[in-house]
């Protein structure tokens, strides 16, 4: 098998794209891409998909994330987490836990949020990072995301630091959450490490460092794991065999030519099979199967 997703544990330090070149040297296989973005300093899940599973990418771009996270109190920095320019200090021995555990609370369920200066959107063209490192002004829209869970794990008001998990939607800036509330709290708070431990289907107690995966003399059979079972959200259909050619052709089959197994929990979005081969994804529209994505 050459075809699938790896789920890697990226070091802190290292690039999402640091992560795909190392893999396509070791791996000897050009096309390779990253579902999601991780900033340098952060570790974690970041699934890494190969050969013919990069043509599924976009269809993780809704899936849950979940962090656990560190911020300390009484600082802000220009990239809104430690390794930034400091700008500001603040004392914050008025703090207390009830404050601290109160505005946790406010950061729950679907909020605007206002990516840091320093992240890689893209603005009229150039990235954020870039116009930011520039010197150059320029705004960055608010825009809503969902904070499905956060809970704080520990509190050390005499060292102001705080640790907390949350489960949140695509585009969630946790460094902007670690700052919006410190801003909150009046004493300002920078994010200090942050940890993805899942993404979708993929978990961190089931991920391979890079030392893991290079020093396995056959990665691609130990580690790969077959695209079609990550896509959780999707429903699953099975194609009649007098129906695959048409699908892989890119042509519609009315209801007769397939049944539906598994529902659909994503757009109306299927994963197709015929003789129990993933072949791609299908959307169910009036009552036939219109191909989006084929994979063989």
């Amino acid at each position: 098998m050459t075809d699938g997703i790896i789920n890697v544990n990226k070091p802190a330090g290292w690039t999402s794209q640091d992560v795909c070149t190392k893999l396509r040297h070791v791996l000897h296989i050009r096309k390779i891409g990253h579902t999601g973005t991780l900033d340098p300093m952060a570790t974690g899940v970041l699934p890494v998909c190969v050969g013919k599973a990069t043509r599924i990418i976009e269809y993780f771009d809704k899936d849950h994330k979940s962090y656990h996270a560190s911020m300390k109190l009484g600082i802000t920095t220009d990239t809104l987490d430690i390794t930034g320019k400091v700008t500001e200090t603040a004392g914050y021995t008025n703090v207390t836990e009830k404050a601290v555990r109160e505005a946790f609370r406010a950061y729950t369920g679907n909020i605007k949020q206002i990516p840091p200066k320093y992240s890689a959107l893209k603005i009229n063209g150039k990235r954020a990072y870039d116009l930011a490192r520039e010197g150059k002004d320029f705004e960055i829209k608010p825009r809503e995301i969902t904070i499905y869970d956060n809970g704080i794990t520990r509190i050390d008001l005499e060292s102001g630091e705080i640790e907390f998990d949350v489960t949140c939607s695509k585009g969630t800036y946790i460094r902007t959450i670690c700052d919006d509330i410190g801003r909150d709290l009046g004493c300002g708070a920078v994010m200090t490490a942050l940890t993805r431990t899942a993404s979708g289907y993929f978990r961190i107690e089931d991920s391979y460092t890079i030392e893991e995966i290079t020093e396995d003399d056959d990665p691609l059979n130990n580690k790969l794991i077959p695209a079609d079972i990550t896509l959780e959200k999707l429903g699953k259909i099975i194609l009649n065999d007098n129906r695959i050619t048409a699908f892989l052709n890119g042509n519609s089959s009315w209801g007769s030519g397939f049944r539906v197994t598994e529902p659909s929990s994503f757009d109306g979005l299927y994963r197709i099979y015929g003789n129990d081969v993933f072949l791609g994804i299908g959307a169910v529209e009036n009552g036939s199967l219109v191909p989006e994505k084929v994979i063989r």
